[in-house]
């Protein structure tokens, strides 16, 4: 028996659309590797994409559907499903339902969500979480260029001579495209500009770090628009020939005053000299730009204030030119091209256009299709809970955790009538306050297509059979909707959907639209199984694809003329006061996806990052009271969580950083987005992710803990717990606040009185530090581990993480007991590179003997040698070791 044959597929996390080969072993087991053939990323994948083969457990699926917590079978719930749908709208008209859905569906899968709900049902009500990702880009897009079109192409990063990276953490949440960014400085000396509040991994690689004050991104490019008029740098040409709107963007701009704009920006006026004389000296250069400018109540201006500087000077669809709005997740703009946005329908048309409506309408026949946009995210919530909406239907996301005012947002869903869940598993926020749950295929099990951040469109392939009774979500709502009697939806494969998609966005389109993909329109399923990727528009007289567009104009516009969008400053829509000083940004971690319903089941992953933090500057804390390692509580007018303090010059002074991904079931309290206000860009609708007013506390806690063990602890009742995994099992971190118990008896209350009467428990008490370990061998293996002290526990934890399930005698205990590696065992220390699991004190030790440089620790211990996210981190190791020796 051989292992099958290897499949090519795309990786489901960020909007670099990686390609990946999956093996399915003989073991049952899957190996990951890198499509050396992909164009986005020739072979590379980031810390969690190596990692997909650790993901696809079985052990918190959801595997049957069930209707009120029992199981039933999919004839029953499918029917129960379209008669609340049909109930709803009898009793309330189509508006009183809604479809919510996600970039981590595939485009045949949106494609009948928009198709059913758009189109037949006839509301507009289908939104979905890329509204919290990307819709000012879409919204500057289409107010610049009459479309939502992404440009250039990543092949542009390897030829700019300048980037600008705007609110985008390359390093980390991007990590392969940042790879080749690095690589071009190597090569030809691109220069890199970040302009960013926080020191991130990213600016640490950058030629120029502009800490911006939150939020005055528009200041400070209406600055750069008027620099570039006053030197000259304007395309005449380009201007004339192909734009309008050129006066008023630059009269709303005004004189280049570079001490106003300091005092509004927080930049030094020499800094912002530097930065305006790069650009202006730069004619290759490209502006990327992610949730750092669109998560804000000002996203859509910031989006065209970067926009209006690339239209000055003509710097848009050329080689190395151009401004490049970088996604989230892996099919944002998949879903864009369908119509995923509750403003918009299917193929980049628009609901407000009547011809539009009735092109739709005549392609589908029906003659249903809305003629108003739909509530979008923020609204509509705020819709569901005032009672307007009766049913919902959430397919592939977690808005109860995802959603500002989180809280707000579980306590409408448990006021619906009907909510409805198509998920993978049913442990999030928003499944347990689910009516009806429906088993959805997940990654390795479902076909389809995804779109990247360069328009590309790549095959994602099934590897895995479907576990239990899960099915694809194109063929859930496809059920649902013959159920409730339309014509249109008589699907059996995702082929014959995306043949359809491909149809519909060459139909009368003549060049008229910008999304064109006719030369597929005929794809047979043989063909669409060998797919390989490619960039749209891809219209039938030109079948290769486009990597670049408007070098020579042919906007989307009536005029066919890009616009010039004036965009005044104007401050965010919360501001600090006394009562809460400070500003929290919220945002990813480097190896952890969305609320880790994917990332949370590998140890590796934990590694690096194993519970949630609030970075603060060490000014901030001091005020506060604060220590490393404390506990803080973050407090906004809406909630309070709770994470561990990381205090860090890496943030400016007035501003916090707390990681998005640690919700239930991975952490007792501490998901930021309880804390965030229903603020939206007025155009967009994109909630203001990265402006909310808090204030800190330490927070006085009795005693802390860490726990490990091979079975999940029991810590779901102490004031402050957050869960992770290792290779052998599970490892938490715990606190509490009174010392109501013997720390003995918490560790009864954790581990349990369950051990085997062979177990062997070795125990430990500190009078002079106060501190209690216990340790259970079972049949000579680890079983698990309990360090409880009043201060926060000091222990070696990635070494210890390494020991559980191992066999111990004699001495070595006690190693394990006192939370230290002895003097013949090698500890690696906090993991730096996940990929490797290469740890500190290796990447130490490699620099010491004489590795001084990333590439020569790269040689010696692999680390940064994959994805490279690790690489600025290493860059500060080698820096302090060679501080320290030639010292």
């Amino acid at each position: 028996m051989t292992n099958a044959a290897p499949i090519k597929t795309t990786c489901p996390y960020c909007g670099v659309g990686c390609g990946v080969v999956a093996t399915s072993n003989q073991d049952a087991s899957v190996s990951i590797a890198g499509d050396k053939e992909h164009p986005a990323s020739f072979g590379r994948l980031c810390s969690k994409g190596s990692a997909l083969g650790e993901t696809l457990s079985l052990d918190d699926r959801l595997l049957h559907p069930r209707i009120n917590g029992e199981q039933v079978g999919w004839d029953a719930v499918l029917s129960h499903v379209a008669d609340a749908f049909r109930k709803s709208i009898d009793a309330y008209g189509p508006d009183s339902v809604a479809i919510y859905g996600s970039g981590q569906l595939l485009t045949e899968d949106y494609y009948v969500a928009n198709k059913l709900m758009k189109g037949f049902i006839g509301s507009g009500n289908m939104d979905t979480n890329s509204r919290l990702c990307m819709a000012s880009s879409v919204a500057g897009h289409k107010r610049a260029f009459g479309s939502d079109t992404v440009p250039g192409s990543y092949e542009d990063l390897d030829e700019a001579d300048l980037v600008v990276l705007v609110g985008s953490n390359f390093a980390w949440c991007h990590p392969v495209l940042f790879q080749r960014l690095q690589a071009a400085q190597a090569k030809r000396g691109t220069k890199v500009v970040v302009i960013d509040p926080c020191k991130t991994a990213t600016a640490q690689a950058a030629d120029m770090h502009l800490a911006i004050r939150p939020g005055a991104d528009v200041a400070l490019f209406n600055g750069l628009l008027a620099h570039l008029s006053k030197a000259g740098l304007t395309d005449t040409a380009f201007v004339a020939d192909h734009t309008s709107g050129h006066a008023d963007a630059l009269r709303i701009a005004g004189e280049p005053d570079l001490y106003q704009l300091a005092d509004i920006t927080g930049i030094e006026t020499i800094t912002l000299q530097r930065f305006y004389e790069l650009f202006a000296a730069t004619s290759k250069t490209v502006t990327i730009y992610s949730q750092g400018v669109n998560q804000s109540s000002a996203g859509t201006d910031k989006v065209n204030a970067v926009i209006n500087c690339h239209l000055l000077t003509g710097r848009i669809g050329k080689p190395g030119s151009g401004p490049f709005s970088i996604t989230g997740q892996p099919n944002a703009m998949g879903g864009r091209e369908v119509g995923g946005l509750a403003n918009q329908l299917a193929a980049h048309m628009s609901i407000e256009d009547a011809s539009d409506r009735d092109r739709v309408a005549r392609f589908w026949g029906t003659s249903s299709v809305t003629s108003t946009a739909g509530l979008k995210a923020v609204d509509l919530f705020k819709a569901i809970e005032r009672g307007d909406i009766k049913t919902l239907w959430v397919i592939a996301t977690n808005p109860a955790a995802s959603m500002p005012e989180a809280d707000l947002v579980a306590a409408a869903l448990e006021k619906c009538p009907t909510v409805i869940v198509s998920d993978v598993t049913a442990t999030t926020r928003t499944a347990k306050l689910a009516d009806v749950l429906l088993p959805a295929a997940g990654w390795g099990e479902k076909d389809g297509t995804v779109t990247n951040s360069e328009r590309r469109i790549s095959r994602q392939r099934k590897f895995l059979p479907l576990p239990g009774e899960a099915r694809p979500d194109w063929w859930i709502m496809s059920q649902v909707a013959q159920r409730l009697g339309f014509d249109g939806f008589d699907y059996t494969s995702p082929s014959e959907i995306f043949a359809e998609h491909a149809a519909l966005s060459a139909f009368e389109n003549e060049g008229t639209r910008d999304f064109d993909i006719g030369t597929y329109a005929d794809l047979s399923p043989h063909a669409y199984d060998a797919l390989t990727p490619f960039q749209w528009p891809a219209p039938k007289s030109r079948p290769a694809g486009t990597k670049r567009l408007f070098a020579k104009g042919g906007f989307f516009t009536p005029t066919r003329r890009a616009n010039f969008v004036p965009t005044a400053h104007r401050p965010p829509a919360s501001t600090t006061c006394d009562r809460f000083p400070l500003v929290l940004n919220t945002g990813r971690v480097r190896d952890q996806w969305h609320t880790m319903t994917r990332t949370g089941k590998t140890g590796r992953l934990f590694a690096h990052t194993s519970e949630p933090y609030v970075e603060i500057h060490p000014d901030d804390a001091s005020d506060a009271n604060i220590e490393a390692a404390d506990l803080v509580a973050v407090e906004s007018t809406r909630g309070r969580i709770t994470a561990r303090a990381l205090v860090t010059d890496r943030q400016v002074r007035g501003n916090i950083f707390v990681p998005m991904h640690w919700t239930d079931p991975y952490a007792s309290c501490a998901h930021p987005d309880v804390l965030v206000g229903p603020h939206v860009d007025p155009v967009s609708g994109q909630p203001e992710l990265k402006h909310t007013p808090v204030r800190i506390s330490r927070v006085p806690a009795a005693w802390h803990g860490f726990v490990m063990s091979i079975d999940k602890p029991d810590v779901e009742s102490f004031d402050y717990w957050a869960l992770g995994r290792t290779d052998a099992g599970w490892r938490g971190e715990i606190a509490g606040l009174s010392p109501d118990k013997p720390l003995e008896a918490l560790a009864t209350d954790i581990l349990g009185r369950g051990a085997a009467a062979s177990a062997d428990v070795l125990s430990s008490f500190d009078l002079k530090s106060g501190t209690y370990r216990t340790a259970i061998f079972c049949d000579g293996r680890l079983q698990s581990l309990l360090l409880l002290s009043p201060r926060p526990v000091e222990a070696a934890r990635a070494w210890l993480c390494d020991q559980l399930g191992q066999t111990f005698e004699g001495q070595a205990r006690h190693y394990i007991l006192a939370g230290r590696a002895g003097a013949d065992q090698p500890d690696k220390g906090a993991i730096i590179c996940s990929c490797f699991q290469v740890g500190l004190n290796e990447i130490a030790a490699a620099a010491t003997d004489g590795a001084g440089s990333v590439d020569a620790v790269g040689a010696c211990t692999k680390a940064g040698t994959n994805c490279g996210s690790c690489r600025m981190e290493i860059k500060r190791i080698v820096e302090t070791i060679n501080v320290k020796q030639a010292v």
